[in-house]
């Protein structure tokens, strides 16, 4: 069972917000099924437009959350987040002239004590000072996290930073669906959060808000997964092709298709159209970093000039998976 509660609230008293609850939907729709439209997180969302989101409300829905048996649990949180002496909050829409929510300390509390019934859960927050999430309550401070085994944590920002919105979206969010909807998968489709991480890390820039990773798991879980960028099918003939790790498959002119633009003395040879099925398979490796020509800058002219391609570090992993039968 692989289940998500996606909250979302625009509607404070105070302050409110314009994207959350759009971000929430968002986030939901694209985490109920994987790209070939197969199941993946059955999920509930609480929202401002919905409901009336006060702290009982918010506590009693993480609380079934984390209540029963399941191999994943996913909470996405996108709202106000305060800071505070004694910790972060999720904010609630009760909230007046005091702060009212949910603490960062206690959700964690919640998430670590469940791993006996969930084998991994996954805590996203689109709110500022969300990277308070998992410090110790004694000590709070970046360095120090109360992260469990089999919890994960993504933020928006880091304890002192604040989450920014931008055309009615929050900035995060929007790189977050963005990899989930495939940007962030690895050449088998996985999307991990490890790998939507690196995502936004990478495209929020150094004088950007800071998102921030923690995780106390021995293996990733997939948060979706889409379509492979090189088919299993491929992937499963590189030990075919490549008896060995450091192996070079050799090429010669006749793996080249294209007959108009090669040079003259190889126009009229004749088509080998097994090997060009081949090389077309192996010109996808290379687009993909499994695979490089050798002394050649691309694979046309590895052909043309009968020399050969070889495994990347990443090719020859694939390969030892193929190898392993684990793709």
């Amino acid at each position: 069972m692989r289940k998500a509660l996606i909250i979302g609230i625009d509607d404070y008293n105070n302050a409110p917000l314009n994207g959350c609850v759009r971000d929430a939907l968002a986030v939901a729709n694209v985490l109920e099924t994987n790209g070939d439209g197969s199941p993946n997180f059955d999920v509930r969302t609480l929202t401002s437009t919905d409901t009336f989101v006060d702290s009982d409300t918010l506590s009693a829905a993480v609380d079934e959350l984390f209540s029963a048996e399941a191999e994943v649990a996913l909470l996405y949180f996108s709202g106000h987040g305060h800071l505070k002496d004694t910790g972060g909050t999720l904010v609630t829409q009760d909230s007046g002239t005091g702060i009212r929510g949910l603490s960062m300390t206690d959700l964690i509390s919640k998430a670590n004590g469940a791993h006996g019934k969930i084998r991994s859960t996954i805590i996203v927050l689109d709110c500022c000072h969300a990277g308070a999430m998992g410090e110790s309550p004694n000590m709070l401070a970046d360095e120090v996290s109360a992260v469990d085994k089999g919890v994960i944590l993504l933020s928006a920002s880091h304890r002192d930073g604040y989450a920014l919105e931008t055309g009615g979206q929050g900035v995060f969010t929007s790189i977050f669906v963005d990899g989930l909807q495939g940007s962030a998968s690895d050449v088998l489709g996985n999307i991990t959060p490890a790998s939507v991480y690196s995502l936004v890390d990478q495209t929020l820039g150094p004088w950007d808000q800071r998102p921030l990773f923690k995780a106390n798991v021995q293996a990733f879980v997939a948060l979706r997964k889409v379509t492979p960028r090189v088919g299993l099918d491929t992937l499963r003939k590189l030990p075919e092709w490549f008896a060995s790790a450091t192996d070079v498959f050799p090429l010669d002119p006749q793996y080249e298709p294209d007959r108009e633009n090669v040079p003259e003395q190889f126009r009229n040879l004749p088509r080998d159209e097994k090997k060009e099925a081949i090389f077309k398979q192996l010109q996808l490796c290379n687009r993909f970093g499994i695979i490089v020509p050798v002394d050649a800058d691309h694979m046309y002219y590895a052909a043309i000039g009968s020399t050969g391609c070889r495994l990347t570090a990443l090719g020859s992993h694939y390969r030892k998976l193929a190898e392993l039968k684990r793709i």
